[in-house]
């Protein structure tokens, strides 16, 4: 017998005393789509939703090219992506959110091994485009112009693709296996990256190249500096340099003990990676405490587990030969750190500052129309585009959140913007519908499904060397997982509203077409409402004259 919940799941204005049935209804049902909070949180503007829909009927390549409209790294993304679709959703209310980080790796790791490839949607258009910076942004805007079939050039000034995620993310978080692999299938579609090319005058290199529109991704590989008296500068590095160098084979000498001055995830990379490097102690000091610091809970999680250890409230005053005079602060009553005049001495034989990073855009200051904030970064439109005639930009080098993922978002919109530009017309996004919410949901039909678990090294073997710390889900496990997505908002032909219908109006219109109402035998009685499970069904009121 199903278990109806009570009436209080009805709209405020539709109780049983006032329904009416037949030509005298006060409200009918309507089939309505919604937005769910995962899809609305996701900063590559992934339909999640659908895809796991395809996994959870072992549909795995196809849900993988669903992925593909959207983010042409999967494989990295299931690892490197802070995963905000799980803070969002409403599976967390009942027994823990959807694990669609591991899910999208799983997808995107059978990708590589099956080799699954991309072709243009569309035929030559005849038009080139110029990237600048091959990295996440860049990369994903050129994937998306490919497909559009257009021809794009990515200038890089490095030595190898990748930026940031390549010389900001240590090997342990992203295998530089997988992260090579995706690049080279979406050079595979056509996309030529030409390496250690370093773009000093942008329009000189638009014109030379007979390029159509130009898209600028250069990231932020800038370290901000502090001011910080120190008798041996040498014994202070940037952590931007110090993960890059260390990425490419060449790490520096640091001694046995090394303190991180920071509190964000880079803070968090720098001292898991010299502690990986061999160094006795790596210790991380950070003038706010836990609560206000920049970096994920569960970095600085991982990184205590490893051994790292952290200092709160404490700033860097003055840097010797061998040690570091710190001042203990304060949390005054808004959370800023305020000084104590209260100091103490720690050991440290090299300082790595990671205090936060700039984005190199000097040469652009040369460009008529391009505008810049106080920090540096450039100012763009809702299309990504400059104040320069055919000059798009994204990524960190524009105000934005600074993750892997909103710059891949910002690839993605630059490209329909500049398809959109070329062809003298506006891309225009489709209008997103209401979101829907946990309450809004009749989750009758559940029981606890606890999220399956990756696998983890454990933390003593963690700091031996880089390899991957986190393992993937198996196909039995991806599965079970998305089939705890509710399907929050879209109809997912469950047939609760056809079985519970008393009066038979609901017309079933074949596998993935859903249903419709017969309105002529529907009495508003609202059953259909309470049994659908994700809110997939709208009461709405008649009008009447």
């Amino acid at each position: 017998m199903i278990n109806k919940p009570a009436d209080k799941t009805r709209p405020a204005d539709l109780q049983r005393h006032d329904l009416g049935t037949g030509p005298i209804r006060s409200h009918h049902p309507v089939y309505q789509d919604f937005l769910p909070p995962c899809n609305h949180a996701c900063p590559a503007g992934e339909n999640i939703q659908a895809w796991l829909a395809l996994v959870q009927s072992g549909q795995y390549q196809q849900a993988w090219q669903q992925i593909m409209k959207d983010n042409p790294m999967p494989a990295i993304h299931g690892r490197v992506c802070y995963h905000p679709c799980e803070t969002g959703c409403n599976r967390e209310a009942l027994d823990g959110a959807v694990s669609i980080h591991a899910v999208e790796r799983f997808l995107g790791d059978m990708a590589l091994k099956e080799n699954w490839q991309i072709t243009p949607d569309l035929p030559p258009s005849g038009k080139r485009i110029l990237v600048v910076g091959a990295g996440p942004s860049g990369l994903t805007a050129a994937y998306h112009l490919a497909r559009l079939g257009h021809k794009v050039v990515i200038y890089e000034a490095g030595p190898i693709a990748g930026g940031m995620m390549r010389f900001g993310i240590p090997a342990y978080r992203l295998p530089r296996h997988e992260l090579d692999h995706e690049i080279k299938r979406i050079e595979n579609l056509g996309v030529e990256i030409v390496l250690n090319r370093k773009v000093d005058n942008l329009l000189a290199d638009k014109k030379d190249g007979n390029f159509d529109a130009v898209f600028v991704a250069v990231g932020a590989h800038l370290s901000k500096r502090v001011d910080i008296p120190a008798r041996d500068a040498s014994k202070m590095l940037d952590a931007i340099t110090f993960l890059r160098d260390t990425s490419a084979g060449h790490a520096p000498k640091l001694g046995r003990k090394v303190a991180i001055y920071g509190g964000g995830n880079t803070a968090m990379d720098a001292a898991r990676t010299a502690k990986r490097l061999g160094v006795e102690e790596a210790l991380i000091i950070y003038r706010r405490d836990r609560d206000h610091m920049p970096a994920h809970s569960f970095e600085a999680d991982e990184a205590i587990e490893e051994g790292v250890k952290i200092n709160w409230l404490r700033t860097i005053t003055e840097m010797d030969e061998d040690s570091l005079k710190v001042e203990i602060m304060a949390l005054d009553e808004s959370g800023r750190a305020v000084p104590t005049g209260t100091y103490e001495t720690l050991e440290a034989d090299a300082l790595i500052l990671a205090v936060g990073q700039d984005t190199d855009t000097a040469f652009l200051r040369s460009v008529t129309g391009v505008e810049f904030k106080s920090d540096g970064t450039v100012m763009v439109d809702s299309g990504m585009k400059t104040g320069a005639n055919g000059v798009f930009a994204g990524g960190d080098m524009v105000p934005s959140d600074r993750t892997v993922t909103a710059a891949v978002g910002h690839g993605k919109k630059a490209a329909r913007h500049i398809d959109a530009w070329l062809r003298n017309d506006r891309y225009v996004a489709a209008p997103k519908h209401d979101l829907v919410e946990y309450e809004k949901l009749h989750v009758w039909y559940q029981t606890s499904a606890d999220p399956k678990k990756q696998g983890h090294i454990p933390a003593e073997r963690r700091a031996d060397d880089f390899s991957e710390i986190v393992a993937g889900l198996s196909a039995a496990d991806a599965t079970f997982e998305a089939q705890r997505c509710f399907s929050c908002g879209n109809c997912f032909e469950c047939d609760g509203c056809y079985g519970a219908c008393p009066e038979t109006a609901i017309i079933k219109l074949g596998p993935g077409k859903r249903y419709r109402y017969d309105y002529n035998l529907c009495t508003g009685c609202a059953v259909c409402y309470e049994q659908c499970p994700c809110h997939a069904i709208e009461m709405v009121s008649e009008q009447r004259d």
